[in-house]
């Protein structure tokens, strides 16, 4: 499994060869959770953190690993910041729904990449729901809540809480 992924990144990361690599110092902010920036990068060296408010979600580290294209996908605003975790080199592209257009062959391998988190936020999921069923109060309602998130259709969704004000 671990291989199937470094093979998929290393793929990933092929399209972005003729996308110039810029150096990144530590702490640089490379995208910013709201805004709506039509970038996309692919990390070539170093790490990458990701995160959602005052949370981190992620350390990147592998080759190939790409920020932004939700947002591009979605037509909506990033829902992560992403900095530069130590100094960094990533490939930056400017207009990522031209460059994607530009590279179908590369839908496949992003498909592949949005099916793996999916899966493993359906695989938390369910561990959710195992370890929270029969408890008779709000903690049950915890993998009813996301499946539902999960399971979301509507054309503009943007989750958030009254924790999140801002957010509609």
């Amino acid at each position: 499994m671990k291989r199937r992924w470094a093979k998929l990144m290393r793929e990933i990361l092929q399209h972005f060869a003729e996308v110039p690599l810029e150096a990144v110092p530590d702490g640089t902010l490379l995208l910013t959770e709201g805004e709506l920036s039509g970038r996309v990068y692919a990390l070539a060296e170093g790490q990458l953190e990701v995160l959602r408010g005052d949370t981190r979600v992620a350390i990147l580290d592998e080759p190939g690993s790409i920020v932004g294209e939700m947002s591009v996908l979605l037509v909506a605003p990033h829902t992560a910041t992403v900095r530069a975790l130590g100094d960094a080199k990533v490939h930056a592209v400017e207009n990522a729904p031209a460059f994607f257009e530009s590279r179908p062959e590369l839908s496949w391998l992003l498909a592949q990449l949005l099916a793996r988190r999916l899966n493993a936020g359906t695989t938390y999921l369910v561990d959710l729901k195992r370890q929270f069923a029969g408890y008779g109060n709000h903690l049950e309602m915890v993998g009813e809540v996301l499946e539902s998130l999960m399971h979301q259709q509507e054309r503009h969704f943007y989750p958030g809480s009254d924790r999140e004000p801002g957010i509609d």
